[in-house]
């Protein structure tokens, strides 16, 4: 009799987004073993993503097929984008399992992998999840972008904003206080160029409760968005920009580069990854 071990795997945003189970695919892996007369020797539930197969379960079986007396022959999954969503690493996989005697199937994309022909059909199974995944990732960069060259914040809401959306779906930032408040009061104290920045936020944080890092701070001073102002990244042929935002300013432009000239003067900042940014007002916020 053929023996097999059954791989089961949805990771959360599937189950959530697209009605996924391990239940289902569990049922559906245990009718096709006992319709054809095939053993289960091992079940694995994983419940992780499959862009890559740094999988804790996965890892764990691949050093159970290397022990001598592992009994299966077959490894059985629904479709392939349960076993793989990166052609790449599905190709090396497949590879690695042969050579460990054990044979990867979809019991719904069935595959005769001594046909050559059927390896054309395995790489349109393999790529298509991985295509879908990049076009979702495409779409969702140009929604975003196109979002804030309407002058709509994307992402989470810096102190002082919280996030918010219209009727009809589209996002935006309002308002918070008292956070918008003492974000004001931490602009006007350092615009006095008198006063340190770490006094300030130190101040800041007993007025409000919180545990603002330094780090934290110095970003959210150099953050054009409390002027009114929404960076957009360059991408392709076109050039960074700011523009206007719709959301309501907590400073005006006047304060805020006040507090850029003040804060240029007492030190340089360092940017991601140790490089030194340029003294441009604008540029010391990394979206």
């Amino acid at each position: 009799m053929i023996i097999a071990d059954l791989y089961i795997r949805v990771s959360t945003d599937e189950q959530a987004e697209k009605g996924y189970s391990q239940r289902d695919q569990d049922e559906r892996l245990r009718r096709y073993c006992a319709n054809n007369n095939i053993s289960i020797n091992k079940v694995i539930y994983e419940d992780h993503s499959a862009k890559s197969f740094e999988r804790p379960e996965w890892k764990k079986y691949l050093i159970e097929i290397r022990k001598r007396n592992h009994k299966s022959s077959l490894v059985l999954f629904t479709k392939w984008d349960r076993f793989s969503r990166n052609t790449g690493d599905a190709y090396q996989m497949i590879s690695l399992l042969h050579k460990n005697h054990i044979i990867p199937q979809a019991i719904e994309q069935p595959l005769d992998m001594s046909v050559p022909e059927n390896k054309l059909m395995l790489a349109i199974y393999l790529s298509t999840p991985e295509v879908e995944n990049d076009r979702r990732a495409l779409n969702t960069f140009h929604g975003m972008r196109r979002a804030k060259k309407e002058g709509r914040l994307m992402g989470i809401a810096p102190y002082g904003y919280i996030n918010r959306a219209h009727e009809d779906g589209k996002k935006y930032i309002a308002i918070k206080e008292p956070e918008a408040s003492n974000i004001r009061w931490a602009f006007n104290e350092l615009a006095k160029g008198h006063i340190p920045a770490d006094h300030v936020r130190l101040q800041m944080n007993k007025r409000d409760g919180i545990l603002m890092g330094r780090s934290a701070f110095a970003k959210a001073m150099r953050n054009p968005v409390y002027c009114g102002k929404i960076y957009i990244e360059d991408y392709k042929q076109e050039e960074a920009y700011y523009i206007e935002g719709k959301h309501e300013a907590l400073v005006s432009e006047r304060l805020f580069y006040q507090v850029q000239k003040v804060m240029d003067k007492r030190r340089k900042v360092e940017g991601p990854g140790g490089r030194m940014l340029v003294m441009n007002v604008f540029r010391y916020v990394v979206f």
